[in-house]
């Protein structure tokens, strides 16, 4: 604050020696601004000047200033002189007026009526408006008219140094790699001065470091920070806080200044290998360990941080069998090792193992070896094992025909723990009765052989899969499994058999020699040189006369026929007996019968049909499609006789007829709710009207344009009177009317027509349920409407009582 008074003092030095050392000021345009010049008997005085001074170059009857100059943030005590107006029309009589209009004019800026001096009421401020517009003007003081044209003016706010550099942007955050070379650019920072940039230093920037050495500096133009010491480590120090300050006035004395501060982070890079806490590592690893669990954990510690900290390990030495495996834990960058294959404390009881740790990204930059070593030391620890079979599977044969208690096979297992030449060991066998449900093998729980329970059928399950458990005396917790595969071998126990059905169709029309069926055979069994099938007739069909067979080569034979004489009349079907015959050890045989149709063909050989009594019908059909189709006729029968009982049931009147001979019209309701008592349907005679029945009936109501002749009726007479002829005429005569109003107007139907002998559409007024009606007139309507009265009157009767 001190500071700034000190400049506002010394501003007001500069503008007291401004203002008595000059001696006049010329108010001639500046290059850029518009200048006003009129005609006229006027000058301007700038500020500054005594009422007596005079511009010693004048222009008769014109103004010769177009700009005035104020200083900004001026607070002395009495309103700052701006400059003064005045014309040749002023000779002091006081005859004239100068007014003074514009921005400002009045509120900022005020005029002295009498003598022209415009003052500054209030402290002005560059950097909110640089300058004003204004208009002045010579009037007469009594009349107010102008005296001379208006002319316009600029009053400029002169800058001072009143506003220190800012930084819009800041703080800041930058970041460089470390190990970065001098020079290397960090970060730009901007500051404003909100202070005139032409003139003077006021706005003119200088920048500076004030927080920040020796790591880092500064450009004092751009404010380009930069690296300013070598070999900066992250590892030593990861951020930094550096201050910069902008000065106004190029960086002297009494400038103003805003500072800013700048984070710079060093980012990291691969400049520093992994390292192993430890040279040794040591383990106790118990020989039963599972394969792939965990068996110890080793970790080489990186300075680095992110992706230039992932290792990688791996075994160089010492695992020549391939035991052991390692692998990297990425969350917690630790070399896991595990069993990749079984120990066995008996073979050997102890590991030294070498393992490397090496980075997995490196930096080219950097020379050296991204890697470290340790030795892992792994000691095996003696555990009680299970016993071990001799083989993890056993496949054991046995003929199907085998009696009980044949041995099949013998597993043998031994104790791993036992040392020296011991072979066997003390240990039960048993059979995992869930692999055989039906019992059909043992096993000896002392020496472990497996014999027949049960005899075995080759031809229903070739493979019998047990599993054989083996468990020590001592300590029945120790178990070992082994599967036992019992192959079932093959015996010569099944007689061939024809493969497909024993049915063959012949043709009547069919030529001697021709292929009636070809008939292979197949067996259950399975021998190693495989199946050879002999065919014969029985011996007492040796001398056939309709069918022989004939051998094909291939295990398969042909029925051939002997002549052209089959006929169905004469005989529908025939019987060959054949014997097939293996090559087993002993052969074994059977009897298939093939049954031979004789069936009506096609002249191309297919097959019609096969049946006596379809060839005797003269439609073709057998009698089972006969059957199907009566039976599909009588079911229809059935529907229609029942369709029809429904419908006459349902049409039968629900009123019970009177012995009379009632000739009225019976109308049916089928609503409900209320209405008109009127139960009587309309008389057709009363439409019938005689007089409308011919001819055309004019309309009384609207006189017509045009004056049509009646036309004859085209009936004689009501008796002949089709009511639907009757309504058609009369819609046609409707349509054609030419006094009839346009479709789409709006009519008042009053007209109700005319020549109806029917009073009403309704036989029978409508009375209301509540009303007081007699239906005595009803009887005398003749005995038609004697029922309907009786009714009327019943109700009539319930209602008095």
């Amino acid at each position: 604050m001190e500071a700034y008074h000190m400049l506002m003092d010394l501003w007001m030095s500069l503008l007291l020696v401004w203002i008595t050392c000059v001696p006049c000021v010329s108010m001639s345009p500046i290059i850029g601004q518009s200048k006003s010049t009129h005609t006229g008997g006027s000058t301007a005085v700038a500020s500054g000047l005594g009422e007596g001074q005079r511009l010693l170059s004048r222009a008769k009857r014109g103004w010769v200033w177009n700009q005035m100059f104020v200083l900004e943030e001026f607070t002395g005590p009495d309103p700052i002189l701006v400059g003064r107006l005045h014309t040749d029309l002023d000779v002091g009589n006081k005859n004239i007026k100068y007014v003074l209009a514009g921005e400002g004019a009045g509120t900022i800026f005020a005029i002295n009526e009498l003598t022209g001096d415009i003052h500054a009421m209030k402290r002005l401020d560059r950097e909110e408006k640089a300058e004003y517009t204004l208009t002045a003007q010579v009037i007469n003081a009594d009349t107010d008219e102008p005296l001379e044209p208006p002319s316009e003016f600029i009053i400029k706010v002169q800058d001072i140094n009143d506003n220190p550099p800012q930084f819009t942007e800041g703080p800041y955050q930058a970041s460089v790699p470390e190990m970065s070379a001098v020079g290397t650019p960090v970060a730009r920072v901007t500051a404003t001065d909100a202070d005139d940039p032409v003139y003077g230093n006021s706005a003119k920037l200088v920048y500076s470091i004030l927080e920040g050495q020796p790591y880092f500096s500064v450009d004092p133009n751009s404010a380009t920070i930069k690296i300013a010491l070598h070999g900066m480590d992250r590892e030593m120090r990861e951020e930094y806080l550096v201050v910069i300050q902008a000065k106004d006035m190029g960086g002297h004395m009494g400038g103003l200044s805003g500072t800013t501060t700048v984070t710079v982070t060093l980012t990291d890079i691969n400049d520093n290998p992994p390292k192993f806490s430890k040279s040794l590592y040591e383990f106790v690893i118990p020989e039963d360990l599972p394969l792939g669990k965990m068996g110890g954990k080793v970790k080489a510690n990186d300075r680095d941080i992110g992706e230039n900290a992932r290792s990688t390990y791996r075994i160089i030495e010492g695992d020549d069998q391939g035991i052991f495996e390692i692998f990297t834990d990425t969350q917690t960058q630790e070399g896991i090792l595990r069993l990749r294959k079984p120990l066995d404390y008996e073979s050997k009881r102890s590991f030294t193992l070498k393992v490397e740790a090496s980075n997995i990204h490196s930096e080219p930059s950097n020379s050296g070896p991204f890697k470290d070593t340790a030795t892992v030391k792994i000691v095996v620890e003696d555990s009680d094992e299970p016993p071990v079979f001799s083989k993890p599977m056993y496949l054991l044969e046995v003929n199907e025909n085998a009696p009980i208690n044949t041995v099949i096979g013998t597993v043998t297992a031994r104790d791993p723990d036992s040392t020296g030449s011991q072979v066997s060991c003390l240990c039960r066998y048993f059979i995992d009765r869930h692999t055989d449900l039906e019992r059909q093998f043992n096993i000896n729980v002392d020496d472990g052989k497996i014999t027949l329970a049960k005899p075995l059928d080759r031809e229903t399950d070739m493979w019998h899969n047990i599993t054989v458990t083996a468990t020590e005396v001592r300590n029945h917790s120790q178990i070992s499994r082994a599967i036992v595969a019992i192959r079932v071998m093959d015996i010569n126990d099944n007689a061939p058999e024809f493969a497909t059905e024993n049915e063959a169709f012949l043709c009547e029309n069919g030529k001697p020699g021709q292929v009636i069926q070809t008939i292979s055979a197949m067996d259950k069994d399975d021998p190693i040189q495989g199946h050879y099938f002999n065919y014969r007739l029985v011996p007492e069909m040796l001398n056939n006369p309709n069918f022989t067979i004939k051998n094909n080569q291939n295990n398969s034979i042909s029925i051939l026929a002997k002549h052209d004489t089959f006929r169905r009349q004469k005989q529908e079907m025939y019987f060959l007996p054949i014997i097939v015959t293996d090559n087993g050890n002993p052969p074994m045989s059977s009897t298939n019968t093939l049954t031979i149709r004789v069936c009506g063909c096609s002249k191309d050989g297919i097959v019609q049909s096969c049946n006596v009594e379809a060839y005797v019908l003269p439609i073709g059909l057998s009698m089972g499609a006969l059957i199907a189709i009566l039976a599909c006729i009588i079911l229809l029968l059935v529907i229609v006789v029942l369709f029809v009982t429904l419908r006459r049931h349902k049409n039968e009147p629900l009123i019970i007829k009177d012995d009379e001979d009632v000739r009225e019209n019976i109308i049916r309701y089928d609503d409900e709710g209320g209405g008109e008592e009127d139960t009587e349907a309309f008389d057709i005679a009363t439409l019938q009207n005689p007089d409308g029945i011919n001819g055309y009936l004019p309309r009384k109501d609207i006189k017509p344009d045009l004056q049509f002749m009646p036309r004859a009726g085209q009936h004689s007479g009501p008796n002949g009177v089709d009511v639907d002829e009757f309504i058609n005429v009369r819609l046609h005569e409707a349509d054609n009317d030419p006094t009839a109003p346009p479709y789409d107007s709006i009519q008042i139907y009053g007209y109700e027509g005319r020549g109806s002998i029917a009073g009403s559409l309704s036989s029978l007024e409508t009375a209301s349920s509540d009303s007081d009606q007699s239906y005595d007139y009803l009887r005398e309507w003749g005995p038609r409407f004697r029922r309907l009265g009786e009714l009327y009157s019943v109700g009539e009767s319930d209602r008095e009582t």
